[in-house]
């Protein structure tokens, strides 16, 4: 009876003494975890900074709110076009923002997010997520001390508001384009004379004709920032962003603190909030470009001169920077051998299919 009774107190010890020990364990293994994120982009342009928000809000849900993000604006923090430097030195443990606009840093950062007669959204995605994108650029950011997961897409882009009409290459001689990452250096080939900044201070340059023209996203965007009031014509399409990356980059020693379940909310809210970008500028985009002819805007196609002249352009300075550049030259062939095989695939099915429902809208 003594030995039936020390066993059982021993019993009842030992799984008290595993409760004390297991309660840490547990603890220790959903730690409480506050990191800051800089946006590169206003409040105001709520489809393409809320994509931080979302991913934000899907990383609290998937860790029972113990991970939390919180999202600041371009400005309340660092300026939009230094967040990858307060991400580098540890100023914040993340940001949301394009990666082309590093191109200063090594023009390798375009490729990331959109290159000048690049990839559609789709192609972007497959290629990333798929095809060994995402792990060929963390490679190359290393060096930079971030980790980079897809955080959004716009889909292609518009090519820009012109207080003149393009009309031949002549045209982009001595004119002041605002335009992001290296498609300024491809215009900067035929004459023009390339401007990086900062989204909300496009409105105040174009006003005042500090620039000559201005491209940012598209209709839904351009028309909030308020263009067409100060630009009359809207060309497309943006041969330079025909779907681009938006980037959630992380401090990578603070990623590889993480715990794994951390890690994998963060890649799953990344990827969620990719795809609902996508999708909000798909339903936003077409009654904007509508409201914007009503109020005078005048839609113009690159004549087809001005697109010869700019991939000839293009594919010289892809050359020019590969000579030079190993992972620059690694990662635009992985992307344009990609494409073509993409193409491939789009002629036979996705081109025919759209262009005929293109057509034949007015019978459906």
């Amino acid at each position: 009876m003594k030995r039936r009774q020390f066993l059982a107190a021993a019993g009842t010890g030992a799984a008290a003494a595993a409760s004390l020990v297991a309660a840490p364990a547990i603890a220790q293994s959903a730690p409480e975890v506050k990191w800051r994120l800089a946006s590169s982009f206003p409040k105001s342009l709520d489809t393409i900074y809320g994509g931080a928000e979302v991913m934000s809000k899907m990383v609290s849900e998937l860790t029972d709110g113990k991970f939390q993000i919180q999202v600041f604006a371009a400005g309340e923090i660092v300026p939009g076009l230094q967040v990858m430097d307060a991400v580098q030195n540890n100023t914040v443990e993340m940001c949301h923002t394009v990666s082309y606009y590093f191109v200063g840093k090594d023009p390798t950062f375009a490729i990331a997010a959109s290159v000048p007669f690049g990839l559609n959204a789709r192609m972007q995605n497959a290629w990333l997520y798929q095809n060994g994108g995402n792990e060929l650029f963390n490679e190359f950011f290393k060096k930079y001390n971030v980790y980079g997961l897809p955080c959004g897409n716009t889909g292609t882009q518009m090519g820009g508001w012109f207080s003149k009409e393009i009309k031949t290459v002549a045209d982009l001689n001595g004119l002041k384009m605002r335009i992001g990452g290296i498609a300024g250096q491809v215009l900067q080939k035929l004459g023009a004379v390339p401007q990086q900044i900062a989204g909300g201070d496009i409105y105040p340059a174009l006003e005042k004709g500090t620039i000559d023209g201005a491209e940012w996203v598209g209709p839904y965007d351009d028309e909030k920032l308020g263009f067409y009031k100060v630009a009359k014509y809207y060309y497309y399409p943006g041969w330079w962003e025909g779907g681009p990356t938006i980037h959630a980059f992380a401090n990578l020693e603070k990623f590889n603190e993480l715990p794994k379940t951390y890690q994998q909310a963060l890649i799953a809210g990344s990827t969620y909030a990719n795809t609902i970008m996508q999708a909000r500028y798909d339903v936003q985009n077409p009654p904007a470009i509508k409201r914007l002819v009503a109020n005078g805007t005048q839609l113009r196609p690159y004549p087809p001169e001005v697109m010869e002249a700019c991939l000839k352009a293009t594919n010289e300075l892809w050359g020019e920077i590969s000579a030079k550049n190993a992972d620059f030259k690694k990662a635009i062939e992985t992307m344009q051998a990609f494409r073509n095989e993409e193409y491939l695939w789009w002629q036979v099915a996705e081109y025919t299919f759209d262009s005929f429902q293109i057509r034949t809208r007015p019978r459906g």
